[in-house]
């Protein structure tokens, strides 16, 4: 069976997935260079509610994962974030040192890092990583649970089988050839089993344990969460004291906390306040990650059925005028499938200019020559979503420029992306507005563009996509798979199922004290080297 139909078969695995779609001028750029050294605390107003705390289970469009999960927890393997900004992150060894994979393409061997603690002070070793899995996988385990085994199947769903060769090594063998298995497994985190066996698997969230760089302290449930610096944790202790994350999903709210001094650090500033918070010392941080803002399109449905109706939509909007104007330089264009910011990014591809007569001349050889009306669900906000609804009303113009006309439809987040995990559209519209980030993890690539996926993607289908896929899916060499996801999203660029609108740029706002803070081309954030000053 191949890794994509392996993939694509995992309806379990859906409301964790879909939780994925998601959000950032200068690549690399660090806070506050060249200020003095100091703990401090750091507090950061995140974009939307925060996230169950338990291992696999906390996501929230991923804002909570990268503020929290990652802070909390490691992996075998993780991002390495402070280095190369100016491409995407490449992974590297955290709870295993190295790895190698077998002739067979199947059997994996991890030699676990030496001298690892948890935050509880009890060592990390073989029978840990061990625990881990048998609470994501194992049934009979006292420690799963539905919610975890669903949630881990994103990631940890290939492992046929897993053991210990010795107290240094780890083995695990999976169904089918996966060449990103490393990627995979920054994602699933290891917790302390003397912890999750003292609160029990379904009160773990309040009490949660990992070995990474900052530890729980206390937390108001879905409001904010404090953690403290891991002074024992194996790559350094944090220069931080303590890091305060607080859910702020209205952006005129986070920005008044900043200016009020409430945080030191905004996720995502309404682009309207950018000079202003400019102007008060504010530092603002941008870098190019894998992120695409886009409508997709119901491609079974009256006219986007047709690919000359999907192609004219495309023609027809401003997408620099967006970026420029709405978004003031905090996104760039997209005038393809692949984001800026990853290897499947084909600078030739650049394919949906602003041509309404193209557009025009598309939708009569169509038939639609007086154009047609159509529907489309909004969310109001959300992890990654930039401005949703004045985007779409930006967008709503440029197409009844061309004779499409648009109702918009607005919903919360939470129920546009459940509604969707549930393969519908929430408000039954012909189009949904959101974003995702397609690369951030080379095994969710299947959900988003591989035929019959378990959650809405619009029933878009393509037999030479899926081969693609499944082609990148087996090959451990990266290059190789890169190539052969450039193609797949050339094809995605010219089948039009989405109406690619732009990349974001992953934008926050810094208080003058925050320094250290390195951007990558990430979703995700090292907070390892960030300080507040005294």
């Amino acid at each position: 069976m191949s890794k994509y139909v392996r993939i694509r078969s995992r309806a379990a695995a859906l409301a964790a997935a879909t939780v994925l779609l998601a959000t950032a001028g200068c690549a690399g750029a660090e806070a506050g260079a060249g200020g003095e050294a100091g703990g401090g605390t750091l507090v950061i107003g995140a974009t939307g509610k925060l996230p169950n705390l338990d291992t696999v289970i906390g996501g929230a469009g991923f804002e909570g994962k990268r503020l929290l999960s990652f802070q909390i927890y490691e992996g075998l393997t993780r991002y390495e974030l402070l280095k190369d900004t100016d491409r995407p992150p490449q992974v590297t060894g955290a709870l295993a040192e190295s790895w190698q994979v077998a002739p067979d393409g199947l059997t994996w061997t991890f030699t676990l890092r030496k001298g690892v603690t948890f935050q509880d002070g009890t060592p990390f070793d073989a029978d840990a990583v061990l625990f881990n899995l048998h609470r994501y996988l194992d049934k009979s385990s006292p420690e799963y649970t539905d919610a975890l085994g669903a949630a881990a199947m994103e990631y940890a769903g290939d492992i046929a089988s897993y053991r210990k060769t010795d107290d240094a090594h780890i083995e695990l063998v999976t169904t089918a050839p996966n060449g990103h298995f490393p990627e995979d497994l920054a994602h699933v985190l290891i917790a302390s089993p003397t912890a999750v066996r003292k609160s029990g698997s379904t009160d773990f969230a309040q009490h949660p344990v990992g070995t990474g760089p900052f530890g729980f302290v206390s937390q108001t449930e879905g409001q904010q969460v404090e953690l403290a610096a891991n002074r024992t944790y194996w790559r350094g202790a944090p220069k931080l004291d303590r890091l305060i994350i607080k859910a702020l999903p209205d952006a005129a709210a986070r920005t008044a906390a900043l200016r009020s001094g409430g945080v030191n650090w905004i996720e995502y500033p309404n682009p309207d306040d950018l000079d202003s918070l400019k102007a008060t010392g504010a530092q603002i941080l941008t870098n190019s990650y894998d992120h695409l803002w886009y409508w997709i399109l119901d491609t079974t449905k009256g006219p986007w059925a047709d690919v000359r109706v999907r192609q004219a939509a495309n023609y027809s909007i401003d997408r620099q005028a967006v970026a420029d104007k709405l978004l003031h330089g905090t996104a760039d264009p997209a005038y393809q499938a692949a984001p800026r910011a990853t290897a499947a990014y084909d600078p030739a591809g650049d394919r949906y200019s602003h041509d309404p007569a193209r557009a025009r001349q598309l939708l009569a050889e169509a038939g639609y020559p007086n154009g047609f009306s159509t529907s489309v669900t909004v969310p109001t906000g959300g992890s990654g979503n930039l401005l949703p609804v004045p985007i779409t009303e930006a967008l709503q113009r440029d197409l009844a420029a061309v004779g499409i006309k648009v109702e918009i439809r607005t919903t919360d987040w939470t129920t546009l992306i459940g509604a969707e995990a549930k393969g519908q559209v929430a408000l039954g519209s012909d189009a949904i507005a959101q974003s995702t980030t397609l690369f951030q993890s080379e095994a969710l690539l299947p959900l988003f563009i591989g035929s019959n996926s378990p959650f809405w993607t619009g029933h878009y289908t393509n037999p030479k996509v899926d081969g693609l896929l499944a082609s990148a899916a087996a090959n451990p060499e990266q290059a190789a798979r890169q190539a052969d996801y450039r193609s797949a999203l050339r094809q995605v660029t010219e089948d039009a199922p989405w109406l690619f609108v732009v990349n974001d740029r992953n934008p926050r706002a810094l208080a003058p004290t925050v320094r250290g803070l390195v951007q990558p081309q990430s979703w995700f954030l090292d907070l390892t080297t960030v300080r507040v000053a005294k």
